[in-house]
């Protein structure tokens, strides 16, 4: 098993352990319903990539043409800084990037959090590749990744402290699904891996491997 995979693991059983029967049903549920409703199915495979900027962490505009200049992007849409699971991907990326940038290639991350939750989020995981901010969800919802959270999960979240519209600028409670594509040079996906259970995540030895 693979470092990610197995932090992952780790923190899932902490979950299990600690959180209320009830919790993990119903947030268990929310994750069966997403998927049984084939809603955010996402790009795939042979899709050509639509030409967006993003603000970065200090506000400056990045172009995802300008980086696919420079050679194939690995485009990582995670949900937020709040969530755990984004936190340990994220990390895990951090820690394979000198091989990444070996293949000539760019991580950037892509989240629908406000500027400085983003900030906070690259500074806590010290993140040395392009954290996005996509508020309101433009480029996500080009990328086939949006869904709406049930009442009922918008509940557990509220109740467990956790304001996401807060973090995201609105009160759409909206996120994307985690997503993971690798993108040629001319714009074209290569990989794509879009999952409706929020705890399952592309490992990037596995991006690495199609990379070389």
């Amino acid at each position: 098993m693979t470092r990610l995979l197995e932090e992952i693991k780790q923190y899932q059983s902490k979950f299990l352990q600690k959180a209320p029967v009830e919790k993990q049903r119903l947030m268990a549920e929310a994750t069966a319903e997403l998927a049984a409703s084939g809603v955010a199915k996402g790009l795939g495979v042979g899709d050509t990539i639509p030409n967006f900027t993003l603000p970065d962490v200090s506000g400056e505009l990045v172009a995802i043409e300008t980086l696919l200049e420079q050679g194939p992007v690995i485009l990582t849409f995670y949900r937020g800084g709040w969530c755990p699971y984004c936190n340990i991907e994220l990390r895990a990326y951090e820690r394979e990037i000198d091989r990444i940038r070996a293949q000539r290639a760019t991580v950037v991350a892509i989240s629908p959090e406000t500027a400085d939750f983003t900030e906070q989020t690259a500074s806590k995981n010290a993140l040395s590749f392009p954290v996005l901010s996509d508020v309101d969800l433009h480029v996500s919802r080009q990328f086939d990744l949006v869904f709406d959270f049930p009442d009922y999960l918008i509940e557990i979240y509220k109740a467990s402290g956790l304001d996401v519209a807060k973090h995201n600028g609105n009160e759409d409670w909206q996120l994307p699904k985690p997503a993971t594509f690798i993108i040629d040079v001319d714009g074209m996906i290569r990989f794509a891996e879009v999952s409706s259970d929020y705890t399952k995540r592309v490992d990037p030895e596995h991006i690495l491997q199609n990379l070389e």
